[in-house]
Parts: C-alpha cells; structure tokens; sequence
C-alpha cells in the first residue's frame, strides 16, 4: 500500500475545496505543486477519477525522486523529503476531505440504509479489529462488516476488500453461492451464514433484501 492510499483511507474528497486549496484542474485532473527543501525539490500532487498520486521532482536534476518511497532509506536527508510529503498530504486530507467509516462507497450506502430501517448504528466492539463492526437487534448479530484480505476468500489476489455476512436459511445459502458476487461465509459458521463482497457487484437493494432476512431471522 502506498503512502497515498493509508493517508486517504476511509475518506471522501470535497472537490470545490481542492479548488480553493490551490489545486488547477484541467478536463478531470486536479493539480497541486509546492516546492520544498529550499526549493530544491517539487511536490506534484494529482487526483485523478477519486485516485490520489504524488510525484516528486528532484528540480537539479529536473528527474523525478523515488528514494523517499523506499522504508530501507533511513538518512536523515531521505526522511526529511518523506515528512515533508507526508505532512503535505495530510494537510491536504484535512482540508479537502470527509471522513468515512468505512472505504466502499457500497459499505457506507449499506450503513446508512441500516440505519435508516433499523436505527442501528454499527458497533465496533473490538479494539484488535477496529475495521469490524456487527449490527444487532436486541443482541443477535444479524450483519458483521469486515475489513479482510481476498486471500482469505480463497482468491488468488492479494487484496484488501470490506465485506458484510448475514445469515440465512441453509437452503437459500446454497443456492446463491452459485451465483456471482457470494461466498462462503468468512469467520462465521457456512451452514447458516453467508459472506457478500461490498464492491457494487451485487446490488444495494438485493443487500437489504439479504439483511433484511437475516434481521428477521435472529428475531
């Protein structure tokens, strides 16, 4: 992961203030330069369709400088570029960025549609897994939002995705893992319970048929 994805994690972007921080947008890219380190070096901060990319430009040499992105360079000179980058799109997040509980768009939709039925909020009931929040009704758990590694889903990519598990009936498990966009049930006992990826493939409103199922089925 690079520093651009932990920094803007869990985020939203609110354009009309990129535009008043400075950034210059031209067709559907916004930009953003600063000089530092004495003006020997120039931050280039793009974003791009919601993507955010940092380049650095070594301005002696007028060639782009990689060493800051690599943990092993640890001198001072190397660390000092890496803070000011660092600090650079912090600010940046500060001031053109909305917090968000979760990184899906679909997993905040989903929250909020939750909410809206039910008035449950997601519960963040572990400090070793802050990305994992379960939504009860009064104490069952009927939807268990989870932060994991696709691995874990027996895909052949290392990638970190959110997903929802919700319980249903056996028979009805077994018939929607034929279809895309459902697994087996990650953490939680696959006779009874089944693991949704958040990430458009299936959609809002089939989700909630799903919880709602799952609602009706702890109570």
């Amino acid at each position: 992961m690079t520093i651009e994805e932990k920094m803007f994690q869990k985020t939203k972007i609110n354009y009309p203030k990129l535009l008043k921080y400075g950034f210059v947008k031209n067709k559907d890219i916004y930009t953003y330069t600063k000089n530092i380190i004495n003006n020997h070096f120039q931050v280039i901060i793009c974003i791009e369709k919601g993507k955010i990319n940092g380049h650095i430009i070594d301005l002696n040499f007028n060639e782009e400088y990689y060493n800051f992105r690599n943990e092993t360079f640890t001198g001072n000179y190397v660390a000092k570029i890496r803070e000011e980058f660092e600090y650079i799109l912090k600010d940046i997040k500060d001031k053109c960025f909305t917090n968000k509980t979760f990184i899906y768009d679909q997993t905040n939709r989903i929250i909020k549609l939750i909410k809206e039925k039910y008035h449950d909020e997601p519960q963040f009931e572990w400090e070793d897994t802050p990305d994992c929040a379960v939504f009860k009704h009064p104490k069952k758990w009927y939807g268990i939002i989870m932060h994991i590694n696709k691995i874990k889903l027996d895909f052949n990519t290392n990638e970190d995705i959110e997903i929802i598990n919700v319980k249903l009936d056996p028979n009805e498990i077994i018939e929607l893992l034929k279809q895309d966009g459902f697994y087996k049930a990650y953490h939680m006992n696959k006779k009874y319970w089944i693991t949704i990826i958040l990430d458009n493939t299936l959609s809002d409103k089939l989700i909630m048929e799903l919880i709602t199922k799952s609602y009706n089925l702890v109570n």
